[in-house]
């Protein structure tokens, strides 16, 4: 795969190759359907599962209603379960107070770990430490990257969103883009902000935010349309998820404008567009693989000792750049719900 070549900061470790091929070797779980919160029982019998004594987990994101990223992320999260003999707790709330609740309830449940997203890691400072006094370690993933050690996490899986911008700015450059127009889905969301900073970073030319309410996906294609319409020549559509990347296609459509659009993260429908030249180029930060080894490093902690990065860098997944030259070996995975 195309990885950007731009070197990472010395701080950030790189993910250990044995944990990596033991994440896609990892039997995948289908994801359950429910409420906010839903128990993944995986004690049934498989092959290599471990013999340790039975632990809990909570798994506690922002995920949004609808958001089919989060599915990718508990498909992993649930396989990596299902291998430890872990019973997975899963919730989520877009809103960042009730996001820190489901964290207070895990705290309350007495779990053995919990991984928790930082979307907005002012929300969760206190619920996050109220863990940490209580003795249950806690892993991030996703989001907070420039957060987590100052809130005492003991480990973070994900890309370094800034990172990304970056890179995705300069592959901008390289296709000609002169105008470009980067959604953000929530405002707030600190990785979300960091993906289009750094895209105005390093792209050459003019770029602006554009802001939707991402719950709401007729109004996303509605206020893309409006955009395009007002600004002839806008002529590069940046998303920052696959199912506003798709929903930008319609916009892009129905304002009649001959803007391009490239996006953040992956899904099964985006390979296709990618297929049929209706998406540019992906960045893919590999969200199976963060729901994987949040779990995964739970279980080593408790069962072993072992906590990866040294507490002082996190272990990055992305980013990862998908286009035409290399989406048919993505979307075979893509199809299984693993990347």
């Amino acid at each position: 795969m195309d990885r950007t070549s731009r070197r990472r900061p010395r701080r950030y470790a790189a993910i250990a190759a044995a944990t990596a091929a033991a994440a896609l070797l990892a039997a995948g779980c289908s994801s359950s359907s429910g409420g906010k919160q839903a128990e993944e029982d995986s004690g049934t019998a498989s092959a290599g599962k471990a013999s340790t004594p039975r632990m809990t987990v909570a798994l506690v994101t922002h995920q949004a209603p609808g958001d089919t990223f989060w599915d990718i992320v508990r498909k992993g999260a649930e396989a990596a379960a299902a291998k430890d003999n872990v019973k997975l707790i899963y919730s989520s709330d877009p809103n960042a107070g009730t996001q820190a609740n489901l964290v207070q309830n895990a705290i309350d449940q007495k779990v053995d770990g919990i991984a928790v997203t930082l979307a907005k890691p002012d929300a969760m400072k206190d619920v996050v430490a109220k863990a940490t006094k209580a003795g249950i370690p806690v892993v991030g993933l996703n989001s907070g990257v420039d957060d987590w050690k100052s809130l005492g996490l003991m480990e973070y899986f994900g890309q370094d969103e800034g990172v990304a911008g970056e890179a995705l700015g300069n592959k901008l450059n390289e296709t000609g883009a002169k105008n470009a127009v980067c959604v953000i889905q929530e405002q707030g969301h600190v990785g979300l902000e960091a993906r289009c900073a750094g895209v105005k970073k390093t792209f050459k030319g003019k770029t602006e935010n554009l802001y939707v309410n991402g719950t709401d996906m007729p109004s996303v294609k509605s206020t893309i349309t409006a955009k395009l319409k007002q600004d002839s020549s806008i002529d590069q559509v940046v998303t920052l998820g696959a199912p506003f990347a798709l929903t930008a296609v319609q916009s892009v459509s129905d304002a009649g404008s001959e803007a391009k659009v490239a996006t953040f993260d992956l899904n099964k429908q985006l390979t296709n567009a990618i297929k049929d030249g209706d998406i540019e180029f992906a960045v893919d930060q590999q969200p199976y693989l963060q729901g994987y080894l949040a779990v995964d490093s739970l279980w080593l902690y408790k069962n072993n000792g072992n906590y990866m990065g040294g507490g002082e860098a996190p272990v990055l997944t992305g980013p990862a750049f998908v286009d035409k030259s290399n989406v048919d070996t993505v979307a075979e995975f893509a199809a299984k719900g693993t990347r």
